[in-house]
């Protein structure tokens, strides 16, 4: 049988994005979260996580959601000038600057090394802050199936190769036990077989969905190798904009296509909306205008609400 995940990303991005998550699982609606650790709001967030764990049907499983493009490092920036903007400690190399330390020789292997330490600084704080969640959780009989470390990150950076590099050597290092490791890896032949959707994606997620699944190889061999359930994505195609009716039309190809592969199905939204007044330095002022500001994720949070009929509720 066919097994789901429903996820979304961004919890402690802002605290309005939190609230709004909270109120999804509140309603038991998401299966898993992924939490931002480097932002000024983190603890704030957690705490309204932490009071709100005893009123919850269950326990989402929570991954560290890494982030090297918005937020604050937390290495210090002292120990990763190259991903910073000069002593600000705020995060400085794009998406398209890690691409290109995959690629330039003399900037990898001091990229990489930097990367190390902010990735054991990331995972270091969200791991705590699972373990006290887990430890509420299991005080007041509070179901959660999490078991082990997850993780995934903003922007799919962690399958840029230089970062997959360092997470996977700091994975080994550390000795972390990890059940988890998003393999952004999805099934562009359905949404190309829907010809009457075409007009309704954006051209750039097409053009991520085959610069992903380049990358998505050594994520499979990875899973393998640890034991690991291998994983399909759901949310790049569609990403900003995962609204029920589009879904409805998807799912039974998408679902279908997960089966026969025997692969989870990680259904991907983003359902916070982030107010106005909490843009800040720390986010970037083209994502909050063209993803985090804008209604569409209140359209992604309608339709979590309405997908569990859809699918088979089991987690993974």
């Amino acid at each position: 049988m066919l097994k789901t995940d429903i996820h979304a990303d961004d919890y402690a991005l802002t605290v309005n994005t939190s609230r709004d998550m909270l109120s999804c699982m509140v309603q038991g609606q998401l299966d898993s979260i992924s939490i931002v650790p480097n932002t000024s709001c983190f603890r704030e967030c957690m705490e309204l996580l932490y009071e709100a764990i005893p009123g919850l049907p269950f326990l989402p499983a929570m991954s560290v959601h890494l982030d090297f493009v918005e937020g604050r490092c937390l290495a210090g920036a002292d120990q990763v000038p190259m991903l910073v903007r000069g002593e600000s400690g705020l995060m400085g190399l794009s998406w398209g600057g890690l691409f290109m330390c995959s690629y330039l020789p003399w900037k990898r292997r001091r990229a990489k090394e930097q990367l190390k330490r902010e990735v054991k600084a990331q995972i270091s704080a969200v791991q705590e802050a699972v373990r006290k969640a887990m430890a509420i959780a299991q005080e007041h009989g509070i179901p959660c199936s999490q078991k082990k470390l997850r993780i995934d990150s903003h922007q799919h950076a962690h399958m840029i190769p230089v970062v997959w590099e360092a997470l996977t050597e700091v994975i080994a290092q550390e000795r972390y036990e990890v059940e988890y490791i998003r393999n952004s890896k999805e099934m562009l032949g359905v949404f190309v077989s829907e010809v009457s959707l075409w007009k309704t994606y954006r051209p750039v997620n097409f053009i991520k969905n085959r610069l992903l699944d380049l990358y998505s190889h050594k994520a499979d061999r990875y899973a393998k190798m640890h034991g690991m359930e291998r994983m399909y994505l759901w949310g790049l195609v569609m990403s900003g904009h995962m609204d029920y009716d589009r879904i409805v039309r998807l799912y039974p190809k998408i679902a279908a296509k997960a089966d026969r592969d025997g692969r989870v199905l990680e259904i991907l939204f983003h359902p916070g909306l982030t107010l106005p007044e909490e843009v800040t330095e720390e986010i970037g002022e083209e994502a909050a205008r063209d993803f985090y500001l804008r209604q569409d994720r209140h359209v992604e949070m309608e339709a979590v609400g309405q997908i569990k009929g859809l699918v088979s509720g089991q987690k993974f």
